[in-house]
């Protein structure tokens, strides 16, 4: 595994760019340069469910391994969903099992830097460079738009 470090400042307090990053509305935006369609379902649990899914239902298996809103999350990888059916154990999950894709936000002075730390394989580091150097820039957009104000209907803990 290879680790990949991201950075964004964004013009934004932490909770509005939390909730730009979780939010389904935003969420779907802000992926979209990874695959039109992403979309995320969550318990927000700390070991629940969280599944990282394409327009056609396939795609990650994750837990939450820490939960610190709207501060910190870490999601750790276990599997794959394909055409509804979950893969926890051939070769190809396990080569990747265990993997880290964890987002902190802090204040600071300009509004909040996000750091996203995300391990994957050789085979995707370009995919994954390529996504996220496009899907921050969306992120910070979205973020930084004065009329969309903070979804508080969330309950992340």
């Amino acid at each position: 595994m290879k680790d990949l470090n991201f950075s964004i400042t964004i013009s934004a307090p932490v909770e509005k760019v939390w909730e730009t990053l979780w939010n389904d509305d935003t969420y779907r935006k802000w992926t979209a340069p990874f695959n039109p369609g992403s979309y995320m379902e969550s318990d927000w649990q700390v070991g629940g469910k969280t599944l990282f899914l394409d327009a056609e239902r396939n795609g990650m298996l994750s837990t939450i391994k820490t939960l610190e809103s709207p501060r910190l999350v870490e999601f750790s990888h276990y599997g794959e969903l394909n055409k509804g059916v979950e893969d926890t154990t051939s070769e190809r999950v396990k080569a990747y099992a265990g993997a880290i894709e964890r987002y902190e936000l802090l204040p600071d002075d300009k509004g909040t830097l996000l750091k996203i730390l995300v391990q994957t394989s050789e085979e995707y580091e370009q995919m994954m460079n390529d996504g996220f150097t496009k899907s921050l820039q969306a992120l910070k957009e979205l973020a930084e738009e004065t009329d969309s104000p903070v979804n508080t209907k969330h309950d992340y803990n």
